[in-house]
């Protein structure tokens, strides 16, 4: 795992050395620049396959017309190497970068979709003077660019093109709109103007001054015609392979394990593949109420892992929050980077490389919502009247600080009143829906978020899927949206800042596609979650471990923001703060403040979307 960044066109050695230096924190094993004729490719290497110098990028091949800044990993680089061989094609290195190389040489553009595996590439061509960026089928790595007077910049982090001083710092509010919605800025956007994030499974193209691009992966329309039974097996076999396949690393690895069903899972295939008991890393809270510890030493000791846990108190959670506009040099709001942040940083002692059960829940409809979209089918049939007597009576409710409390489920349930059922989630899973953010807006972006189409990617995620069941299609806008641009980057940002490499097993693209063939009464029947995932691992994992009530990686920030995070909630909130942008209405603000303050209503994430927005804005803007 690497940070990459360069250029093509005008610009300096010093630009692309300050690029490489905010990527530090990716790759502290080793760093390379090259510029040449307008050409310039950076690269800080986390070494995990080949430790050896003969790893170190940029990479060329021996003629040099082929250069490359390679992020991610290749999990089937032995068997394209081996293939490649037979075509005459020799090699110097272990590395799956010189594969990403010799495969382009041999099938042009038409190599990344032959690989499986997490990346961001770069590569240059001096024959034909082109340039190609690539990110992986599930976004699982992250790329930025950006194309201004005829020269186009690129890097793993919206941070090390900002410090490049080669972009305009420069807010767009369409994307602002967004933000407060979904807790993130959605893929291709970013928070800046003429910024963006390469979609996932798509090359770029640069080529005389031009930008094109192409996508070599779709979601796969085909069904799976066979039984249940048949499909176990299949997933079985799957599941197998992948997990096989991410624990290749020259460097030390272990698992994630929090005791759910995903990350244990993960840790079941591992403890029987692995020649050696595998090393576990969990951490947990004192608050009971969002300790999940114990459920993990009691998988660990029924798998007979190395298990490593760490108890974290408030102070140590509470340190992180200043952290937290550095690791996401582009805002988003999800709090459960804090234990991320933590556990990356506890597994980073022991090991380089970690496993985790990122994708579970998006591919086997997991979350809680799945069960209030079943709900809502019996709610919407309710005469108007009753439903406007129960919403009172939910609007009513005392606010709880508990994890998950049915007061706060309940209120996210009646807060959308969208009819299409992919909207009507993105607005359950974020924190301003349309109301609340016209009641938010201050003048300048009260006209965008009035005249914009905030849920415009989720449209556009339903134009992509075209398979006939729109449960189904509900899954993939997950995929594409929640999955990739807040937890899978959450993910990346927070280990990344700790030089940890963290690999998703259940994001293998044939593991995916298999899932999505599926019909949906396979992943969630009668108000049962993942009921495929549990019949797989049936009398492998505990029954309580299997079935028990989902917590999800959560902090008590509804406690804290009255309590540790109040004074810096109420900074950061000021009339005085806000002011430096007049972004927001400082009376509605400030009502939302007191409400939480004085336990009237729980505003935990409407608060901590702006509090990380205004955190960014003060490190990245002023």
């Amino acid at each position: 795992m690497c940070g990459i960044a360069g250029f093509v066109g005008t610009g300096s050695r010093s630009e692309l050395e300050r690029m490489a230096t905010a990527l530090r924190h990716r790759g502290p094993d080793d760093a390379g620049l090259f510029i040449e004729n307008g050409v310039a490719l950076a690269h800080t290497r986390l070494s995990i396959i080949d430790l050896s110098s003969a790893g170190h990028q940029p990479m060329f091949d021996d003629e040099r017309t082929v250069g490359i800044t390679f992020n991610g990993e290749i999990y089937n680089f032995k068997e394209l190497r081996e293939d490649l061989a037979r075509q005459g094609c020799t090699f110097k290195s272990r590395s799956d970068t010189e594969v990403i190389i010799q495969l382009y040489k041999v099938y042009g553009e038409l190599c990344f979709e032959k690989l499986s595996g997490m990346f961001a590439i770069a590569l240059y061509d001096f024959t034909s003077h082109k340039l190609l960026l690539a990110r992986d089928r599930m976004g699982e790595k992250p790329l930025y660019w950006s194309l201004a007077d005829g020269s186009l910049t690129f890097a793993s982090e919206l941070g090390a093109l900002m410090v490049s001083g080669r972009i305009r710092k420069e807010l767009d509010l369409d994307a602002l709109n967004t933000y407060l919605l979904f807790d993130c800025v959605p893929t291709p956007a970013t928070i800046l103007k003429n910024v963006y994030k390469l979609e996932p499974g798509t090359f770029l193209r640069f080529e005389r001054g031009v930008v094109h691009k192409s996508v070599f992966w779709r979601p796969p329309s085909s069904l799976f015609d066979g039984d249940e039974a048949a499909a176990v097996s299949q997933l079985d076999r799957l599941v197998s392979e992948s997990i096989a396949a991410e624990l290749v690393s020259d460097a030390p690895l272990g698992i994630f394990l929090s005791g759910g069903i995903d990350s244990s899972t993960v840790a079941w295939y591992a403890a029987r593949q692995s020649g050696r008991p595998v090393d576990t890393f969990s951490i947990g809270f004192q608050d009971a109420n969002f300790d999940e510890s114990e459920y993990a030493r009691e998988v660990a000791a029924h798998l007979g892992t190395n298990h490593h846990e760490k108890i974290v108190t408030p102070h140590d959670a509470l340190d992180v929050v200043p952290v937290i506009p550095e690791v996401f040099s582009e805002p988003v709001a999800d709090a459960s980077v804090i234990p991320t942040l933590l556990l990356s940083s506890f597994a980073r002692e022991r090991v380089k490389v970690s496993l985790g059960g990122d994708g579970g829940d998006e591919l086997f409809a997991g979350y809680p919502t799945f069960h209030a979209e079943q709900a809502y089918d019996a709610y919407a049939r309710l005469p108007k009247t009753m439903r406007m007597a129960g919403e009172r009576i939910i609007a009513s409710l005392p606010a709880s600080d508990k994890n998950f409390s049915l007061t706060f489920n309940l209120k996210k349930f009646i807060s959308s009143d969208k009819e299409q059922r992919e909207h009507r989630h993105a607005e359950w899973l974020g924190s301003f829906p349309e109301h609340e953010r016209l009641a938010l807006a201050g003048e300048g972006l009260g006209s965008v978020v009035r005249h914009g189409n905030a849920l415009q990617d989720i449209d556009r995620y339903i134009a992509e899927y075209t398979q006939a069941d729109p449960r189904n299609r509900l899954l993939y806008t997950y995929l594409r949206s929640y999955l990739m641009d807040v937890v899978l980057a959450k993910v990346d940002r927070a280990s990344m800042h700790h030089s940890l490499e963290v690999r998703a097993p259940f994001l293998d693209h044939r593991l995916v596609e298999f899932v999505f063939s599926l019909p949906y009464e396979m992943k969630y029947r009668h108000f049962q979650t993942k009921h495929l995932l549990k019949r797989l691992m049936a009398d492998r994992l505990p029954d309580h471990i299997l079935h028990r009530k989902k917590k999800g990686f959560g902090i008590p920030l509804s406690r804290w923001l009255k309590n540790e995070l109040r004074e810096l909630c109420d900074d950061l909130l000021s009339e005085e703060t806000l002011g430096q942008h007049d972004l927001f209405n400082v009376r509605y603000v400030t009502k939302l403040k007191n409400d939480h303050f004085e336990g009237r209503t729980d505003n935990r994430k409407q608060l901590w979307n702006l509090m990380v927005f205004q955190m960014w804005y003060k490190k990245w803007m002023l």
